[in-house]
């Protein structure tokens, strides 16, 4: 009997040592958001000026996967990145530049990125947000919050 508790309590040590995953932060995360002018800060008028961004994000490796499309903007774009801030319309300086932008109103690019531990909490708390500048519009042009699910 002895014997049969110590076994018993030894599998249980064991088993209590080992960590269960309990993490549900699926393999991939898939990454969207709107751009148009009226959420750059300040808004900026340009009716026609849309995008849209799409990717992936892999928690493990902390890469983001991106493709951005755009069209309508008033002139050729000059620049795109990702900075952060909220959906309440904070702004700070760009923390993962894009590359690739076509120098054209209307355009498409891809890339990938692997993002810090600050950046990739700020994607997971929809505190990211992409935008694309012009010449007519140095701090960005259209602009949308990244959201990952």
């Amino acid at each position: 009997m002895n014997k049969f508790l110590l076994l018993a309590l030894a599998g249980l040590a064991v088993t209590s040592a080992c960590k269960k995953d309990d993490n549900n932060t699926p393999a991939t995360m898939q990454v969207t958001a709107s751009l148009n002018s009226a959420s750059e800060v300040p808004a900026v008028s340009v009716p026609g000026a849309t995008g849209a961004f799409t990717g992936s994000y892999n928690p493990s490796s902390m890469v983001l996967t991106y493709a951005v499309t755009y069209s309508g903007l008033t002139g050729p774009a000059t620049a795109g990145h990702l900075h952060f801030g909220d959906t309440k319309h904070k702004t700070a300086a760009p923390t993962v530049p894009f590359t690739g932008v076509p120098s054209a109103a209307s355009g498409t690019f891809s890339g990938t990125a692997t993002l810090t531990s600050m950046q990739a909490d700020s994607l997971k708390a929809g505190k990211l947000y992409a935008n694309i500048h012009t010449t007519a519009n140095g701090g960005g042009e259209i602009r949308g919050n990244l959201t990952a699910k």
